[in-house]
């Protein structure tokens, strides 16, 4: 059950600590070799489980996909109301100037890794997403993903901040894993009405939106999407 936040709390750990005994990121040429093969498997894993939510017959899979068509189309709506990744983007460019600021002389360089850290690891639409997932489908590939994810940015944070970013992956853990440990205690009720599986197909295609992100072939708000694992389960109740 806490699989996804476990991994996603050591990626944070081994890449702070690979940075603070090397002192220096990854190569660029490497970096972007692994940002690849991260991509390419985020396409499989986000394909089978958006495959997992519509599979069926030829009927109940259009219907399925219909209602997480309309889910993400009402969730971006709702996502832009409330101005979700506008919120994110805040948090980045926070993290951006404290990052820029930053020096190996600064007294308060730990507490403001481990700040701008939490703030960034706990702020990603990838993780919400994989640990509502993980609780509710027990896919946490996503959260794995984001476990790489967070590991190599650790690296580089790590160089500036020093040990300070390693205490971010406690906050990370626990609130994935609350989240987690949230998802699966509403799956009796939403398995025993049918819901479950227009969850993990919206949850499937936010992950390949990601994946294209990664890949650098599409900019996407994703945050803006979230609403659309709460009205997925809503529109596939009324369908019934």
């Amino acid at each position: 059950m806490m699989t996804g936040a476990t991994l996603n709390a050591l990626g944070i750990l081994l890449g702070g600590m690979l940075g603070l005994i090397f002192n220096r990121q990854l190569a660029t040429s490497t970096q972007v070799a692994v940002r690849g093969i991260v991509g390419i498997v985020t396409v499989f894993i986000s394909l089978r489980i958006t495959w997992a939510g519509i599979s069926g017959g030829s009927a109940p899979a259009l219907k399925q996909l219909a209602i997480v068509l309309l889910a993400l189309t009402l969730g971006r709506v709702i996502g832009r109301q409330l101005r979700i990744q506008k919120l994110f983007n805040q948090i980045g460019q926070f993290a951006s100037s404290r990052y820029a600021a930053a020096h190996p002389e600064d007294p308060d360089r730990f507490y403001n890794g481990f700040a701008v850290c939490t703030l960034l690891f706990c702020a990603g639409p990838l993780g919400v997403v994989g640990s509502i997932l993980a609780g509710l489908a027990n896919d946490w590939e996503p959260l794995a993903i984001k476990m790489v994810v967070d590991g190599l940015a650790a690296m580089g944070f790590a160089c500036i901040f020093g040990p300070g970013i390693l205490l971010s992956a406690l906050p990370v853990f626990v609130f994935f894993g609350t989240l987690t440990i949230a998802a699966q205690q509403f799956g009796p009720m939403l398995e025993s009405r049918h819901l479950i599986a227009a969850i993990v197909a919206v949850g499937g295609l936010l992950t390949f939106c990601v994946a294209l992100i990664v890949l650098e072939l599409k900019k996407l708000d994703v945050a803006d999407y979230l609403p659309s694992l709460v009205v997925a389960p809503l529109i596939a109740w009324i369908w019934q």
